[in-house]
């Protein structure tokens, strides 16, 4: 017999170079292409993954991670867009498999790379984020929050995120299975003013000999960050 494949149409998106890109693979909208198609008020979940890869050839360009933890969670696709690529359309093929049906559907995401006109950001700092992990950071309203965190400690007038990297891509270990443990995640992020007081307390000599002895550093606006936010704040980069 035949296995199917249907050809959504081409989705167009426009972000900045230099700045955090984020595009989730939605299975309730691939959903529709598998039949049987649900009549109105049934709920199917068949189990659906996704490939991604950069027309022509057989992976995505090194700037562009995808991340789907399980066939019944989204995909997400996200990095940071390179300046070189401004002006050329990078064509990523999409590719959903049922897994019950057998049966996939494609479409293209044409990414149109823009150029920034306050690119880069004169400073950037990079955050360890302990309690997260990284497609629970992608959520827009999840990392609007720790923007927001940040912008009250440091005061910029321009802030963006520029990237987001899980610690398991910087040689971090997989974290075992107890008590919710999370991978952890860092977060860059750039502003247009130099770097508030606070951000520097950790190079203080004081909070430089706790985190030499693995010890908690000393930082008054913390607090800002708790709440939500474990920050290691030893593993602050500042750049």
């Amino acid at each position: 017999y035949t296995i199917l494949s249907k050809v959504h149409s081409d989705r167009n998106v426009y972000p900045s170079a230099g700045v955090l890109f984020v595009h989730v693979l939605e299975r309730e909208y691939f959903k529709g292409e598998f039949p049987p198609y649900p009549k109105p008020g049934e709920v199917s979940n068949d189990p659906i993954t996704f490939n991604t890869n950069l027309m022509g050839y057989p992976d995505r360009p090194g700037w562009l991670r995808y991340i789907q933890r399980t066939p019944y969670s989204d995909g997400v696709l996200y990095g940071s867009p390179t300046v070189e690529n401004v002006g050329k359309p990078t064509i990523i093929e999409i590719t959903a498999y049922n897994r019950r049906t057998f049966e996939t559907a494609r479409h293209n995401l044409i990414i149109n790379i823009m150029s920034a006109e306050d690119f880069p950001l004169p400073y950037q700092a990079e955050f360890f984020i302990r309690n997260m992990n990284v497609e629970e950071m992608l959520a827009s309203e999840v990392l609007g929050d720790f923007l927001g965190a940040v912008k009250n400690v440091w005061q910029p007038e321009r802030l963006n995120a520029i990237n987001i990297t899980s610690a398991l891509d910087r040689g971090g270990r997989v974290p075992l299975p107890i008590n919710d443990m999370k991978e952890g995640v860092y977060v860059m992020v750039g502003a247009d003013v130099p770097f508030s007081s606070c951000l520097r307390e950790v190079e203080n000599p004081q909070n430089q000999l706790r985190c030499s002895q693995e010890m908690e550093p000393v930082i008054t606006c913390d607090k800002k960050f708790r709440t939500q936010f474990h920050i290691d704040w030893c593993k602050i980069s500042l750049v």
